[in-house]
């Protein structure tokens, strides 16, 4: 295991401490393959990689519940559009998240995520709530092709 991804598991088992919930070997072994893997997987392609990786096959509906108990505590994101999930690029930071913002690449499929300032958000949500209508979720998924595919030789 790469010193990064240590350091992102000991910062994860410190905030379920504080938590007061568990970072189970099972919960710690899905995240360390989404923070291993490049691109998001879906919890087929986690169920594949984690029986390489750890030399175990969990059932897949366990994958689900651990994805659920990841991404509950912010450790892990999923993507709706594409139904797969991806590990947050800011487990490790000490400041207040903002909402996540995920450009994913139509072509390589890497996510970049970045956050939406929260003074954007405020005008979006008062804008939003004009209508009549109340947000159940705020994640942006935006499609398109990034700069590493740009510039490559056609």
């Amino acid at each position: 295991m790469s010193l990064n991804i240590d350091q992102i598991i000991k910062k994860s088992q410190e905030a379920c401490v504080l938590a007061g919930v568990k970072l189970t070997t099972k919960r710690k072994n899905v995240l360390i393959v989404l923070l291993s893997s490049i691109r998001p997987l879906s919890a087929y392609e986690i169920f594949e990689r984690y029986k390489d990786q750890f030399n175990e096959s969990l059932p897949v509906m366990s994958i689900y519940r651990m994805l659920d108990f990841l991404i509950r505590e912010k450790f892990v994101h999923k993507l709706e559009t594409a139904n797969q999930y991806i590990a947050c690029a800011h487990i490790t930071c000490d400041h207040q998240h903002e909402t996540p913002q995920f450009l994913i690449c139509d072509n390589c499929h890497v996510v970049k995520e970045v956050g939406i300032k929260r003074n954007i958000m405020a005008k979006l949500e008062q804008s939003i709530q004009s209508t009549g209508f109340t947000l159940s979720h705020q994640q942006l998924e935006l499609h398109g092709i990034c700069e590493h595919c740009q510039n490559k030789p056609k």
